[in-house]
């Protein structure tokens, strides 16, 4: 990679890889098909299946820093799912998982981008909205971006209708485009500094 050179790490659940997607694109393939940047960005997906913000947090600097470069343009996008609800995880403990993430990419510099958790049909629709909620006030609080995911799409009937075709919990291509439609309009162009794509 050149000096200066964008590079994007992308951190989350199995969501982030795409699971589910029969292109296999997942909403970041498609975002990053959106994003136009003077030379090509390396973009690495850093994906765990069914994984907690707990061990998001105890995973993702190693993992990133292996793939930063010391003078690169250096991002993480962090990509956050309802596993912490399915473990039984408290809201102030996700809010302080996301915060030491966040806190600690910022004393190394890094610029984050935060997407939140989806509907999940199998989860409890309050539940996940406060946990959307409590991750969208850490960010707020550190002046990150946040996209909302779940309200947008909590009673959107594509949405709905492609995760239930599928697996019943990940969508498939229509919900991928969706999520990425969100992502690319809330604030996505503007944080990487890069014209939106015509």
């Amino acid at each position: 990679m050149g000096e200066g050179q964008l590079c994007i790490c992308v951190i989350g659940d199995e969501l982030t890889a795409g699971t589910g997607d029969a292109r296999g694109l997942g909403w970041v393939g498609r975002v990053m098909a959106r994003t136009q940047t003077e030379e090509p960005a390396f973009v690495a997906q850093l994906a765990v299946p069914h994984e907690s913000t707990t061990a998001l947090s105890a995973r993702w600097e190693e993992e990133v820093r292996r793939r930063h470069q010391p003078h690169g343009d250096n991002r993480l996008v962090i990509g956050l799912g309802s596993t912490d609800l399915d473990e039984g995880l408290s809201l102030a403990r996700s809010r302080l998982n996301l915060a030491n993430i966040l806190d600690g990419a910022a004393a190394s510099r890094i610029g984050c981008f935060v997407v939140g958790p989806p509907p999940r049909p199998d989860v409890d629709a309050d539940a996940l909205a406060s946990l959307s909620g409590a991750f969208a006030d850490v960010c707020q609080r550190r002046h990150v971006p946040y996209v909302e995911t779940f309200e947008p799409l909590r009673t959107h009937e594509h949405w709905h209708a492609d995760v239930a075709a599928g697996d019943g919990v990940h969508p498939g291509q229509a919900g991928y485009g969706l999520l990425a439609w969100l992502v690319l309009h809330n604030g996505w162009h503007d944080w990487l500094g890069v014209p939106t794509a015509s």
